[in-house]
C-alpha cells in the first residue's frame, strides 16, 4: 500500500513537471510573437570599418592612440617619417630660386632687345627719308632694313624664353607643391569619428605604400542588420521606425530603416536556425539614430547582439508594451 502511495505520488508530480515545462515554454513562446504589421529579426550592431593607412612607403615616426581610443574626425593620430621628403623638398626649393633668376635675366634680355629694336627702327626711319632724297645710297637703305628685321626677330626670341623660363618656375614650384603634399599625407589623421579597433602598426615599423596603420570603427554608421521574408520586406518603408532590443536589455533603441535590399538572397550563417538561413530574405539595415549614438557613445559596442522590429504593409499597428520602454536619452525626433 506504501509502494502504491509513492508511486502515485511520483506520478502526480511527473504530471506537474510536464505541466509547468509546458507552460514555461507556451510563455516563453509567447515572448516571441508580434501582433500581425510587425516583423522582427535577429541581428548584431555593426558599423562600418575605416582603415588609415600610409599613401607611400616609409617608416612609422608615431602613433598618437591606443586601441580602444575615441578619436574624432581631423584628429591626428600617427605621423610617417619625412626626413628624405624634407631634404627633396630643399633641393627643389633651390631649384625654384634658380629657375626664377634664369626668368629674371631673360626679361632683363627682352627690355635691352626691346632698346636695340627701337634704336634699329628709327635708324630705318631716317635711312627711308634720306633715301627719299638721294642723299645716301639704296644699299644703306637696305642695312637698316635688314638691321631692323633682326632686332625684331631676335626680341621674340628673348620673349620666347622668358615664357620658357616662366614654364620651368612654373614646373620647379610644382615638384615643390608635390613633395609639400606628400609630407601632408605622412600626417595620417582620422576621416570620421571613431574609435580605434586595431593598431596594426608601431613607431620604427617601414610599412609600404598603402601599408594600415589604423583601422577605426566609424561610429557615424551604427546600425543592425535583419532578414526578412518577402512577404514582409515588401512592405517595409524606407525611413520608418524601427526597434532593437539588445540581448538581456528591458529597454528598446529607437531605430529607421535605413536600407532595405532590391533583391533576395540566402541568409547568413550567423541566422540561428537552418530551416531560416534555406529561406530566401530581404537584407533590412536598421540605423540607430546619431544624436542617441553621441549620447551614448562611451556604451556603444559592435557586435551586441539583439533582435530588430518593423513595422510593414499599412495596418502599421502600434508598438507592443515591451517596446515602448525607450532607452534614457532617447532623442525627442526619434519618436513617433
Amino acid at each position: 500500500m506504501t509502494m502504491q502511495r509513492v508511486k502515485m505520488a511520483a506520478a502526480v508530480l511527473l504530471i506537474l513537471a510536464a505541466g509547468a515545462g509546458g507552460g514555461w515554454y507556451w510563455w516563453q513562446s509567447q515572448q516571441d510573437t508580434v501582433p500581425e504589421g510587425l516583423a522582427s529579426g535577429n541581428g548584431r550592431i555593426e558599423s562600418d570599418q575605416v582603415d588609415i593607412a600610409a599613401k607611400s612607403a616609409g617608416r612609422v615616426r608615431d602613433v598618437l592612440v591606443q586601441e580602444g581610443d575615441l578619436v574624432a574626425a581631423g584628429q591626428v593620430v600617427a605621423h610617417i617619417d619625412s626626413a628624405e621628403l624634407q631634404a627633396e623638398r630643399a633641393k627643389y626649393a633651390a631649384d625654384v630660386l634658380s629657375e626664377e633668376v634664369s626668368m629674371l635675366e631673360a626679361q632683363a634680355t627682352v627690355s635691352q632687345r626691346q632698346a636695340e629694336l627701337i634704336l634699329k627702327e628709327a635708324n630705318l626711319r631716317r635711312a627711308l627719308t634720306l633715301s627719299g632724297t638721294g642723299s645716301i645710297s639704296e644699299e644703306s637703305r637696305d642695312e637698316a632694313l635688314s638691321e631692323r628685321d633682326s632686332a625684331s626677330s631676335v626680341l621674340e626670341a628673348a620673349k620666347k624664353n622668358v615664357e620658357a623660363r616662366e614654364q620651368s618656375v612654373v614646373a620647379a614650384k610644382a615638384l615643390v607643391d608635390q613633395i609639400d603634399a606628400q609630407i601632408a599625407d605622412n600626417t595620417l589623421v582620422a576621416p570620421v569619428r571613431g574609435r580605434v579597433l586595431y593598431r596594426l602598426a608601431n613607431p620604427g615599423e617601414v610599412v609600404s605604400a598603402g601599408g594600415k596603420v589604423l583601422t577605426l570603427v566609424n561610429l557615424g554608421e551604427i546600425y543592425m542588420e535583419i532578414y526578412l521574408p518577402s512577404e514582409q520586406a515588401m512592405g517595409v518603408a524606407l525611413g520608418s521606425q524601427a526597434r532593437i532590443v539588445f540581448d538581456g536589455a528591458d529597454f528598446a533603441v529607437p531605430a529607421k530603416v535605413s536600407f532595405v535590399s532590391p533583391e533576395a538572397q540566402f541568409t547568413p550563417k550567423q541566422i540561428e536556425t537552418r530551416s531560416e538561413r534555406d529561406k530566401l530574405m530581404f537584407r533590412v539595415k536598421l540605423r540607430m539614430p546619431t544624436s542617441l549614438v553621441d549620447s551614448h557613445i562611451e556604451q556603444i559596442k559592435t557586435g551586441a547582439r539583439g533582435v530588430g522590429y518593423v513595422r510593414y504593409g499599412s495596418s502599421q499597428p502600434d508598438w507592443p508594451a515591451s517596446l515602448q520602454k525607450r532607452i534614457p536619452g532617447d532623442p525627442l525626433d526619434a519618436e513617433d
